[in-house]
């Protein structure tokens, strides 16, 4: 009967499927018409997808927007200008190449960009992995020369042959970015953009803390002008050598950080009083190279200076190809690390002003950038935090102002560069410093997470302290796993409860496989479990009327332990049935030692919940199983719960009579989560309630088994009458 169910189901179609009728010309001719429409909207939209410049750029509002992105790209110019020299220290290349890293990304990133407000170049901890790389590769020791043998040279002992070694370095540093952009492109076409998920708040903020940390003991070295035997030099360095102080350099670096910190305090106190925020490291800048050159500074006092900017542009080159073996393991890192920092710098502008970014097109667009820059002897771009701030508040509208921020910027390389020669480096490295004020600020946001939840706190500060000891690669790394392996470890399903997901439709052939997976997930078989409680309650039957098992009103004690041993072969005794009894109230808890030699096995659950997310659809012997694994739970008081359902899947139970006074649909959760609040709701609500016991007729005694170490009672969900003489 059931084989001719199913067939009959299966013969009939479930679904039908209405159109017009086509002769093989209409429908050639219909296909054809289509297929040029579509193209032409599709070819369209691609472009607008691959050059979201064409989205937005045909309805800029010229009268509207343009003055203010010119005021914005002009206040931005001027910052970009000053960073990309700062940040050049960072990457252990002379200065000169950091203007070039401030100009080239933005005309790339104008057209491929989805986000209107980011100021696109250096930032502090990307360019600090850059310079990692280029000093593990280009350290000071390869480029030793013998001092008898230098031209003017006093000295006779080693000294360094700077102009290959930065040579060298610009070398590695632009092969670097070239290999990172075509990583982001690659990352970007096979549209893993969402990439950026698994680096939580927590970790990114232990990250740029650790490398904000690390920014500053590089650049500690060069306002206090001593030499180390590394570019970027370490702590204890620095302490043996501090006696070695430039005492002009100290001045001016301490006052740079100073001022640059006061305003800024300043200009984030009244930033809504004040229409444009100060640029105090433009003019800090301006104002120091002036006492430099006018007191000569590097003469009288042995001040370090930029000495030389390079006017106009470098001919494009090619990468050293050769050098990416050597490269590709930082490389990931460096290109994950840049593209995050932007997205989310991003994000909360698109938030705040209405419109999205999209992630697989801003890998595309940093990648290409980060090509095309490469080529001109340029370091990893993303954005700086700052820089963005500035064009932000300034009035920016779009990438309009980027651009005019690349002219500031190409102003300076064509015709600026020669007056800030005489600038101490000094001031530059004091205001990256001064930048970092926001970054160790997070320092204070790990008692607040602490308090909310410590296992996000202990990423934090793992993240941190790996990045610190480990590098700032290896540190990202370490705290992405240990973030991943708190997750696991987090995952654990609440108590009592267990939670089995389906990742297919559920039909005829895999119906089987479900109930094995059910049994081994849950760990007993529902039916063997009622059976023996079923057995276990007819030997205490017995018990009671053959008065071996007395009730009181809080537990079952023997008046004799043989009772225990009672062989389940022993006959039922019928001429105690007519016995008058008093129904009265008991409840068994089966978890804990019974009064009867029966082995029943336990249930350490009291729910068990169905995620059906991944289920499209159930038939008829999927519907009719499940009915009676609901039941077989229910009987041994597991109820059963469902989450995640699809839309299609009520429709198709109710069609296949599955609801009725024991399956409702109030067992039915949108989410797995909304079904676990509802188990914790009850199992409260529960608690509170007189427990349903079971109905046994002995004498009026109210007869409880518990579990001394719990005192949970649970129902085992058996009626029985069960006579016992008077006494």
């Amino acid at each position: 009967m059931v084989f001719l169910e199913i067939l009959n189901f299966l013969c009939k179609p479930p679904y039908v499927v209405a159109r017009p009728l086509l002769s093989e010309a209409a429908f050639a001719e219909q296909h054809e018409r289509r297929a040029r429409h579509c193209s032409r909207k599709k070819a369209l939209r691609a472009a607008k997808a691959l050059l979201p410049v064409l989205e937005w750029l045909p309805r800029y509002p010229l009268r509207e927007w343009l003055l203010s992105d010119v005021i914005s790209g002009v206040s931005t110019g001027l910052v970009a200008t000053l960073q990309g020299l700062a940040y050049a220290l960072l990457v252990a290349v002379p200065v000169g190449y950091g203007l070039y890293s401030a100009f080239f990304p933005i005309l790339t990133y104008f057209f491929l960009g989805t986000s209107r407000h980011i100021s696109v170049g250096p930032f502090p901890v990307v360019s600090l992995m850059v310079g990692s790389v280029v000093l593990s590769m280009a350290p000071d020791d390869n480029f030793l020369i013998d001092g008898s043998n230098a031209t003017g040279a006093n000295s006779t002992g080693p000294l360094i042959d700077t102009a290959a070694r930065d040579a060298q370095r610009v070398l590695i540093a632009s092969t670097l970015t070239f290999l990172v952009g075509i990583l982001q492109v690659v990352f970007g076409v096979l549209q893993i953009g969402f990439i950026v998920r698994y680096l939580a708040d927590p970790l990114v903020g232990g990250f740029t803390t650790a490398a904000a940390f690390q920014v500053f003991v590089s650049q500690l070295k060069i306002v206090l002008n001593v030499s180390t035997k590394n570019y970027n030099g370490t702590l204890i360095e620095i302490f043996e050598r501090i006696g070695t102080t430039n005492i002009a350099d100290l001045i001016a670096g301490l006052l740079t950080i100073f001022i640059c910190m006061m305003v800024k305090e300043i200009n984030d106190r009244f930033k809504h009083k004040i229409p444009v925020p100060i640029p105090i490291e433009v003019i800090v800048t301006i104002i120091a190279t002036g006492i430099s050159y006018a007191a000569d500074l590097e003469k009288k006092y042995n001040a370090g200076i930029v000495k030389s900017i390079p006017r106009g542009f470098l001919p494009p080159e090619p990468p050293a190809v050769g050098l990416f073996s050597e490269m590709i393991a930082a490389s990931f890192s460096i290109a994950i690390v840049a593209y995050a920092i932007a997205v989310s710098v991003g994000k909360v502008y698109a938030t705040k002003y209405d419109y999205a970014i999209d992630g697989n097109q801003e890998f595309i667009a940093f990648g290409i950038s980060n090509i095309f820059s490469g080529a001109f002897s340029c370091f990893v771009a993303t954005t700086a935090l700052s820089r963005t701030a500035v064009q932000e508040s300034t009035g920016g509208k779009t990438q309009v102002a980027g651009i005019i921020s690349a002219g500031i910027v190409l102003i300076a390389i064509l015709a600026l560069g020669k007056l800030l020669e005489p600038l101490q480096k000094s001031v530059l490295a004091a205001v990256v410093i001064a930048n970092l004020k926001g970054m160790f600020m997070q320092v204070f946001d790990v008692p607040r997470l602490w308090r909310q939840n410590k296992v996000d706190a202990m990423i934090w500060i793992f993240t941190c302290v790996a990045s610190i000891i480990l590098g700032l690669d290896l540190g990202l790394l370490a705290g992405l796993l240990f973030g991943l392996l708190t997750v696991v470890l987090r995952a654990v399903e609440p108590e009592g409860v267990k939670i089995l997901r389906f990742s297919s439709p559920i039909f005829y052939a895999n119906i089987d496989g479900l109930k094995s997976s059910l049994k081994s997930t849950v760990g007993f078989d529902a039916v063997k479990v009622y059976n023996k409680r079923l057995k276990a309650l007819r030997k205490i039957q017995k018990l009671i009327k053959k008065g071996k098992l007395k009730a009181t009103k809080v537990f079952f004690f023997f008046l004799s332990f043989l009772s225990q041993r009672i062989p389940d072969e022993e006959p039922e005794d019928n001429e105690d049935l007519q016995v008058p009894t008093k129904e009265v109230e008991i409840q068994v808890d089966w978890n804990s030692e019974l009064p009867v030699k029966v082995n029943v096995p336990k249930v350490p659950i009291h729910s068990l919940i169905l995620d059906f997310g991944a289920v499209s659809f159930l038939d008829i012997v999927a519907v009719r199983s499940i009915r009676t694994i609901i039941r077989e739970f229910e009987r041994i008081d597991v109820r059963v719960y469902f989450a995640s359902y699809q839309d299609n899947l009520i429709a198709q139970l109710e069609k296949s009579a599955f609801f009725d006074d024991v399956v409702r649909k109030d067992m039915f959760f949108l989410t797995v989560h909304d079904a676990v609040l509802y188990i914790r709701n009850q199992m409260t609500y529960s608690d509170n309630q007189d427990p349903i016991f079971e109905k046994v007729n002995i004498p009026s005694t109210t007869v409880s088994l518990r579990n001394s170490e719990h005192q949970t009672p649970l129902s085992c969900g058996n009626y029985l009458k069960v006579p016992q003489r008077s006494m």
